[in-house]
């Protein structure tokens, strides 16, 4: 089969074998990966990785051991956890200290011919949601997420640092519960996006403060902004994932008695809710799509400051 390799910070296309499904694991032939901005920073070093990237799928069953699958469309959890762990028994096996990573962490990803994961990691897709909808549970689960872990009621007030793809995703999913939602950011077109959904935008904060701030900059400079934007007794939601050391003024954090809540992946069944149900829209967050074999281009693509999502899709 066809798969991308990440090494050496190149990306590159080549044959390698099928994967053999183990016992309670799917074969899926993926029809369509979204590159995100892990797998960016996967090809510039993050994790020392080398191998299959990819994490963000939506791919048909061709293989299985429960007849129900084979044939459906699905989209998979990312983490394979042990099972049996402390975080396992509550359902938080995404922090299983065992777990490998599809794509990213000891198991080959989605930016292949064929891929292997659980059968319990699987959610089959409705049949009316397009392949180029549903490969965005995964973004969105993590965006899902917040609402998880934070009390929210309709009404709120919430600030959006940042107008890249998951604070887009963000805001439609804080918008579709009722939330008033601002997002901060830099580029007039993803704003649009934004407005188009329903947020109040800007691109400075000109001193307005919020109880609460998610911060998806992506930059070391979105933390302290953030800070400075939430109200004593708020809570800043940590979603950027910055690979060096982030200096804030801890001064303002504890006299302002601010909660900073870090925010990562989240389970699939909301998010595939939202999509299933049209209410979160992505179809103008899609930049660009790439044949797999043409992966290199698809990567440089991404790259590219101002572009959203970029999908390969495979020709099998």
């Amino acid at each position: 089969m066809r798969a991308v390799f990440l090494a050496a910070k190149t990306v590159y296309v080549r044959q390698v074998d099928t994967p053999v499904r183990p016992p309670s694991y799917a074969l899926i032939q993926m029809r369509v990966a979204g590159i995100c901005n892990t797998d960016l920073e996967l090809q510039r070093g993050y994790y020392g990785f080398s191998g299959i990237p990819g994490h963000e799928f939506v791919g048909t069953v061709v293989e299985a051991d429960s007849p129900s699958l084979l044939g459906r469309r699905v989209v998979g959890e990312i983490n394979l956890a042990c099972g049996h762990c402390e975080f396992c028994s509550v359902a938080l096996g995404r922090h299983c200290e065992t777990r490998t990573v599809l794509g990213i962490v000891k198991h080959p990803g989605a930016f292949a011919e064929y891929l292997t994961l659980p059968e319990a990691n699987l959610l089959v897709v409705p049949d009316h949601l397009p392949d180029e909808e549903a490969v965005f549970v995964e973004p969105l689960a993590a965006a899902c997420e917040i609402l998880e872990q934070v009390a929210l009621s309709r009404g709120s007030e919430v600030a959006v640092l940042g107008d890249g793809k998951l604070g887009l995703l963000i805001c439609q999913v804080l918008l579709a519960h009722g939330l008033r939602v601002t997002v901060y950011g830099r580029h007039a077109d993803k704003l649009r996006i934004a407005q188009k959904a329903g947020a109040l935008v800007g691109t400075s904060a000109n001193g307005a403060r919020f109880p609460i701030v998610v911060d998806c900059s992506g930059s070391a400079d979105g933390l302290r902004q953030a800070v400075n934007l939430v109200r004593p007794r708020g809570t800043v939601i940590m979603k950027s994932t910055i690979h060096k050391p982030v200096s804030i003024d801890m001064a303002k954090v504890i006299v302002n008695e601010i909660t900073l809540l870090g925010s990562r992946c989240g389970r699939f069944e909301p998010a595939l809710a939202l999509l299933g149900a049209g209410k979160v829209d992505v179809r103008d967050m899609i930049s660009a799509v790439f044949p797999l074999a043409e992966a290199p281009a698809g990567f440089a693509e991404a790259a590219r400051s101002g572009v959203l999502k970029v999908l390969l899709r495979s020709s099998s």
